[in-house]
């Protein structure tokens, strides 16, 4: 039937002389543009790798002051705010702030914090600073958190600028140098991603 058609056979004839060298070379260029045997690399950091972050952190509240002795006096402090924090390695972008310290001039501050995210997550931390106004730096330590932060371990400093001091005892301020690094949860180190 072939010697009917002599192109046709010319053309068979040709495809199945180049047919091994095409498929060979088809096979190498479909290996080479395929997945490579080397598994992607994770956009998140191993949940061992410290993660830093900066950011803003604004709050306004009440502080309530007594005296203890002529240069002396102990204040209950209760701050509502927000955090905005900045880096690759942050835990979140934005939080809502609340903190409860206790402040005395002399040995000074201890208190806790609690940041939420937008889904009601937290972050637990413990504030300790000198409590003094020429020496105010705070440190926190990040003692754990809820949801995706649940595991969360870290420590952030800062030192408080307050811009309104009413005679009410109404407070208003924000962080100064707010930098700090965390470490995911074993369990939630993928779901920590910003």
């Amino acid at each position: 039937m072939l010697s009917k058609y002599p192109e046709l056979a010319d053309r068979i004839s040709l495809v199945r002389a180049l047919g091994r060298p095409v498929t060979v070379a088809l096979t190498l260029a479909f290996a080479a543009c395929g997945p490579s045997a080397e598994p992607p690399k994770s956009a998140a950091p191993p949940a061992n790798d410290w993660r830093e972050f900066e950011g803003s952190w604004n709050a306004a509240g009440s502080r309530r002051t007594i005296p203890l002795g002529a240069d002396r006096r102990g204040s209950v402090i209760d701050l509502r705010g927000s955090i905005l924090l900045t880096g690759p390695g942050r835990p979140g972008v934005g939080f809502r702030s609340d903190v409860i310290a206790l402040s005395d001039s002399e040995t000074g501050l201890v208190g806790r914090s609690v940041w939420t995210d937008e889904k009601g997550d937290q972050v637990f931390s413990e504030l300790k600073g000198e409590g003094t106004a020429a020496k105010n730096r705070i440190t926190g330590t990040v003692l754990g958190g809820t949801g995706r932060y649940a595991g969360i371990t870290g420590s952030y400093e800062f030192s408080w600028r307050f811009v309104i001091e009413g005679e009410d005892g109404s407070i208003q301020g924000s962080a100064v140098g707010f930098k700090g690094r965390f470490q995911p949860g074993q369990t939630n180190a993928e779901s920590a991603k910003p």
